[in-house]
């Protein structure tokens, strides 16, 4: 890819509330402090950044770390070598059923147990009806491993107990509201949207099932750290920048401020806040409840290979990798972040990676 010097940095993003390390980091004014200009693109869906991000339209892109991997590994049609220098986010997933389906399974307290799931999947299979058609954003998805471990764990095959199938986040309380889905795994804030309308009713968060997991990364185009390096670590510097100023709770209503105008504005404000401060909207009258683990920002800013391994395993657990080899992995640069990070005063500290149920083996880190 060839980047003239003084063009800006175009860097894709898809409406969420872990997009927000970039969204804050153009609104302060962080990445023009670091001397990077950089143009920050909404788009619709994964497969459209995904598309724009391997053929040139984007240089980087706040993206799923399992599609990092997949395009590292060939699959699904497409081999680019991205370079990942941070991550943007831990946790800020949630699982929200229909109001149907969550009858059918009875009362419940969230985190809802996968036996309880599972049991209102076989009784509705001994009555003649087909499996739930449940949502997840991407193939290539912390959501989609996250939540077939899930059901995994209730005794349900994924790929016949369920119909999976793909929505964009923006969408997916629209498709749940329209009964085209029967439930979703969705970042934030929209299932907090879903519930908050009646739409659905929260099940569980994916920090239930991994608590503290790694989400969306900040990846750059093939090739472009070897010809623009230094715009690199301005750009992963002015993100860590970001991240740091979001984890400060003075900052939360400002930060659901900015949100709401520049990525949200058909949202209450009350709905992207509540995703800030590791609480799920309810819907009128109700209390948000809070999330085991909320989510997090600079926590999640290095980039730590030993969790990118975790995605690895559950791609080959469910046949979308036929490789555990080291270079599907190899996107992930914690050194650059490093790099990056040594500019800022006071230096963050790197976060430690989190023990993942999708490895049948301890990280290094717990060795």
């Amino acid at each position: 890819m060839d980047r003239a010097p003084e063009r800006p940095l175009r860097i894709g993003f898809v409406p969420l509330t872990d997009a927000a390390p970039l969204v804050i980091a153009d609104a302060l004014g962080l990445f023009a402090r670091h001397g990077v200009p950089v143009v920050l693109s909404a788009e619709a869906g994964w497969a459209a950044l995904r598309d724009k991000l391997a053929f040139g339209a984007l240089d980087g892109a706040h993206l799923l770390g399992p599609l990092a991997i997949a395009l590292a590994a060939g699959i699904g049609g497409l081999r680019r070598r991205l370079t990942v220098t941070a991550g943007l986010a831990r946790n800020g997933n949630t699982i929200v059923l229909s109001p149907a389906l969550a009858s059918a399974i009875g009362g419940f307290a969230a985190p809802l147990d996968p036996r309880r799931f599972a049991e209102a999947l076989h009784a509705r299979a001994e009555e003649g009806l087909p499996p739930p058609t449940i949502a997840v954003v991407f193939p290539f998805s912390s959501h989609n491993y996250l939540l077939r471990h899930w059901l995994a764990a209730g005794g349900l095959d994924p790929d016949h107990d369920v119909r999976l199938v793909v929505v964009p986040p923006p969408r997916v309380a629209r498709a749940l509201a329209d009964g085209a889905i029967e439930g979703f795994c969705v970042g934030e804030p929209w299932g907090s949207h879903a519930v908050a309308t009646g739409a659905g009713r929260f099940a569980l968060a994916t920090a239930d099932i991994w608590p503290d997991h790694p989400e969306k990364v900040l990846a750059f185009a093939e090739g472009l750290v070897e010809q623009d390096e230094a715009s690199i670590l301005a750009v992963t510097a002015a993100v860590i920048e970001a991240a740091r100023w979001l984890d400060d709770s003075a900052n939360r209503v400002e930060a659901g401020r900015i949100l709401q105008e520049r990525v949200f504005p058909e949202l209450p404000r009350s709905t992207i806040v509540a995703a800030l401060e590791g609480q799920v909207a309810a819907a009128q009258g109700a209390q948000p409840q809070g999330l085991r683990a909320p989510l997090r920002f600079l926590a999640a800013s290095r980039p730590c290979p030993e969790e990118a391994a975790a995605w690895l395993a559950a791609m080959r657990r469910w046949g979308h990798a036929a490789t555990a080899d080291a270079k599907a992995i190899a996107p992930w640069r914690p050194d650059l972040w490093e790099r990056a990070a040594s500019r800022l005063s006071p230096r963050p500290e790197a976060g430690r990676p989190t023990r993942s149920p999708l490895l049948n083996t301890p990280l290094e880190s717990d060795a």
